[in-house]
């Protein structure tokens, strides 16, 4: 069975309104398909966003402590939803929750080897001790790699907050290196650059999928997930173009076009290995364009809906 879940904790984002996604899909699905909420009905998890009106205690790391919270009953949620044999489906607030949903998904399968296929335009592998902005969005993989990356060290870290970030990694690595691909990473720190380097972790560009095609591309990303026993797939809809609308919080110009993306996430759910799709950093508050933004977001979601559900059915 396809499940729902729903994780509009907001706290790791440097702008307000990604916690509104949900909202703003269910509105764009009036116009597409007004039975879709009613046929997969969403599944809560608390957040804890009334820390956005509380001084920040932890400000290379903001809100730190809220999102630890948020984060293990992620975790205790996906690990539910796996042991039950149900395939999750996560409409998330911002990217901070991925880190949450990867623990889940070790935590469900503690033995099985895990490929993260990682599309959105920021590498997202900051930490406590290299990020510019000390916004926790910006640091979700590094919580799953168990990286601190203290050779790029630019922040000195409190005690109180190293031990959240400690927390929040876990007791050992739920993603290897060697088991992440990034599609149309853009935009990214010194820091993040020097793990790139140093750990060869491959980034399918829009520039490479137009050069190449879709075809070539998807065929590159599935050899790197060879040895993997299962699959996440992550969107960030800051992939996506801005020219779309710049309904998300860190929008980068030269993305996907919205067909390309759909595409290649409809292609990357046929493996029988996924075991989970996840999108992110819808923010209506932030749209140009009505709700442009989540109106394609929630297409997308919809086409992967009903693909997902013919695959299970056969």
């Amino acid at each position: 069975m396809i499940r729902l879940i729903c994780n509009l904790s907001e706290l790791g984002a440097g702008t307000r309104g990604a916690s509104l996604g949900y909202d703003a899909m269910l509105i764009a699905s009036y116009k597409f398909n007004p039975k879709f909420f009613r046929k997969l009905k969403p599944e809560f998890i608390d957040h804890e966003n009334h820390k956005l009106f509380e001084d920040v205690k932890t400000p290379v790391a903001k809100r730190l402590d809220g999102i630890y919270k948020v984060y293990m009953r992620m975790e205790a949620k996906m690990k539910e939803v796996m042991m039950d044999n149900d395939f999750p489906v996560v409409i998330s607030g911002d990217h901070s929750n991925a880190g949450g949903t990867i623990a889940g998904i070790k935590s469900a399968f503690p033995n099985s080897r895990l490929g993260v296929i990682w599309i959105d335009a920021h590498a997202d592998m900051h930490s406590p001790y290299t990020s510019p902005s000390g916004n926790v969005h910006g640091m979700p993989l590094s919580t799953a790699l168990y990286e601190d990356n203290l050779d790029c060290k630019i922040v000195n870290v409190p005690a109180e907050t190293s031990k959240l970030w400690d927390a929040l990694k876990g007791e050992e690595q739920r993603l290897a290196y060697e088991d992440l691909i990034f599609m149309g990473v853009r935009d990214y720190e010194k820091p993040e650059e020097y793990l790139l380097i140093r750990h060869k972790v491959p980034n399918v560009t829009v520039k490479d999928y137009r050069n190449y095609g879709h075809d070539e591309c998807i065929k590159r990303v599935m050899q790197r997930m060879e040895g993997c026993d299962k699959i996440y797939v992550s969107f960030d809809v800051d992939s996506m173009d801005p020219s779309i609308s710049r309904g998300t919080g860190t929008p980068v110009p030269g993305g996907f076009k919205a067909e390309e993306v759909e595409n290649i996430i409809l292609s990357l759910i046929e493996d029988p290995r996924l075991c989970c799709f996840e999108i992110t950093e819808v923010n209506p508050v932030l749209d140009n364009k009505g709700n442009a933004m989540a109106e394609t977001a929630f297409q997308i979601l919809n086409s992967v809906y009903t693909k997902l559900k013919a695959k299970f059915a056969k």
